[in-house]
């Protein structure tokens, strides 16, 4: 299969170049290799992807929402009879098995814009009746949104962002991680195969500077980012000198909170999920296990025989369970990690050793002994890098679990209802899971608190943020002025 795409960047319907771009190397993690280079979006790419959007947004406002949930719907069906070509490609991309990229990336996405495909008829407003007079609201869109995405799910969040805000009425102007840049080209054109009018969804390549030249243009109406905490608060500063609409999703040091009466079974299956699946690359994973002390033996006797099955290897295998690290960078940054839990005195209890093959393969990691003050548990690793910290009672863990300034997600495994969805209730987290961990089904909202961002992915909620209230007073009776 050749992954190199007729050109960098998706404007205006059609693939467009300009070599004077910054070159950006995309490499397969399995194995180090270039499978495609494109060029960074030049200052005249980004005003016609801005430009192109702008004038599709004017003819797509002018669609019914029943005519623009068909053509989203339209490509939630074109992009699941093409899963494999979409999820081969993907794990090219990122380095992600494609035991999971086939059930968890291009189909995630079809399952966002069938979603918001679904709800575009249903954007309408109310009535308000004042007396003899009366008022309505309509709800309209914003504009022109620009997309910045991660390199951990290049496919699902460019459909993330893309379906709420097109099934609004806007138009996006996508740019993807520099690690991860083919994917959203095929969303683009996929698209526009499905009807939508040529720029409503471009694709431009770049690194920071692109996505700073977004988030400042003066023709964007809001922006919606996919990133760490650091990049997030940069880019809401920049997007609020303009007063633009956001939504920040961003990273986590969330917490996973297993207690004495949990199911063993459950409780390690969540820990794993929520640590090791996507190589440990997901923001909302729950990397501060907190086990209560009458479990803790057993809970990570059981997880450390779990974690040595795992199959590790090749990602284009269906069997391989594990793949490489996303970039030679973001190999090291865990690597640096791991010599930190050392150092600082927490039990490596097991792997953390790399991998003797090409590509950025490391162990999964997990430390034992952890205390809150360690770097491991203060800091967002992304990778796979578990740490396990005892605990004695409920008020106790809620305590430590809150000492972040994060708060994306959340976790409680127990055989007690009642004292999950009180311990959850006092857990500051936007994202939250009983007796499970880290499920994202697109109907229900998907975001954080404290620094972990503003705004939420998904659901109905997500139509709040990608769309605004008009209000209309209508006078139905004279007007009486006091001049």
């Amino acid at each position: 299969m050749n992954f190199q795409p007729k050109a960098s960047h998706f404007v205006n319907g059609a693939y467009i170049e300009d070599a004077n771009g910054a070159p950006i190397s995309c490499v397969f993690p399995a194995n180090g290799e270039e499978i495609a280079r494109l060029h960074s979006a030049t200052p005249e790419i980004v005003e016609l992807a801005v430009k192109s959007a702008r004038a599709a947004q004017t003819q797509w406002t002018k669609h019914t929402g029943t005519e623009r949930g068909r053509v989203l719907r339209r490509a939630a069906d074109l992009i699941r009879a093409r899963n494999h070509d979409l999820s081969w490609l993907e794990t090219h991309d990122t380095g992600k098995p494609l035991q999971e990229t086939i059930c968890a990336d291009a189909t995630s996405g079809a399952d966002a814009l069938e979603y918001f495909g679904g709800l575009a008829a249903s954007l309408t407003g109310e009535h308000i009746p004042l007396g003899e007079d009366w008022a309505y609201t309509k709800r309209v869109p914003l504009g022109v949104c620009a997309g910045i995405g991660a390199w951990n799910y290049p496919t699902q969040i460019a459909c993330w962002k893309g379906a709420p805000a097109l099934a609004c009425g806007n138009a996006m102007v996508f740019k993807p991680s520099e690690f991860t840049p083919l994917s959203a080209l095929k969303i683009a054109e996929i698209l526009i195969e499905a009807g939508a009018p040529a720029g409503l969804f471009n694709v431009i390549q770049g690194y920071g500077d692109v996505g700073a030249a977004l988030a400042q243009h003066p023709d964007i109406d809001k922006v919606s980012l996919t990133g760490s905490a650091a990049t997030g608060a940069k880019v809401y500063a920049s997007a609020a000198a303009g007063m633009k609409h956001v939504t920040m999703e961003l990273g986590g040091k969330s917490p996973l909170i297993v207690f004495d009466d949990a199911s063993l079974e459950d409780a390690v299956g969540g820990a794993l999920l929520g640590n090791f699946y996507s190589t440990g690359q997901v923001c909302s994973n729950g990397t501060r296990v907190f086990v209560q002390s009458g479990i803790k033996d057993r809970f990570l006797e059981r997880l450390i025989e779990r974690t040595s099955k795992i199959i590790i290897g090749d990602p284009r295998d269906e069997e391989t369970q594990m793949g490489p690290m996303v970039s030679a960078r973001q190999l090291e940054i865990v690597e640096g990690y791991i010599a930190k839990g050392k150092a600082e005195g927490a039990t490596l209890a097991y792997g953390g050793a790399l991998i003797d093959r090409d590509g950025f393969f490391v162990q999964p990691v997990i430390f034992s002994d952890v205390h809150d003050d360690m770097t491991i548990a203060r800091e967002e690793i992304f990778g796979p890098v578990m740490s396990i910290l005892e605990f004695e009672t409920e008020d106790e863990v809620i305590a430590r679990a809150n000492d972040t300034e994060l708060g994306l997600a959340a976790g409680v495994f127990t055989s007690d209802l009642t004292r999950a969805h009180r311990v959850i209730d006092r857990l500051d987290a936007g994202t939250c899971f009983i007796n499970s961990y880290n499920d994202a089904p697109v109907e229900i909202p998907f975001g954080g608190m404290k620094k972990s961002g503003v705004g939420r992915e998904n659901s109905k909620a997500a139509i709040e943020h990608y769309s605004q209230l008009k209000t209309v007073f209508v006078r139905m009776t004279p007007v009486e002025a006091p001049y």
